[in-house]
């Protein structure tokens, strides 16, 4: 689900992310390992950040 109609999701965020925005979609974890392993949809760089230990 991205903005638009036509458009395509623009980052992966993990629960509780501040930057979803009020335009986000609850999906599977297992639909959203696939789509970053793909290379469809990048994470969300706040998100990727606190996955790997750097963030808060």
């Amino acid at each position: 689900m991205g903005i638009g109609r036509d458009h395509l999701p623009v980052y992966v965020h993990v629960g509780g992310c501040h930057m979803t925005g009020g335009r986000s979609k609850c999906v599977p974890r297992q639909t959203t390992g696939r789509a970053l392993a793909e290379g469809g949809e990048e994470a969300c760089p706040p998100c990727r950040c606190r996955r790997s230990g750097g963030g808060r």
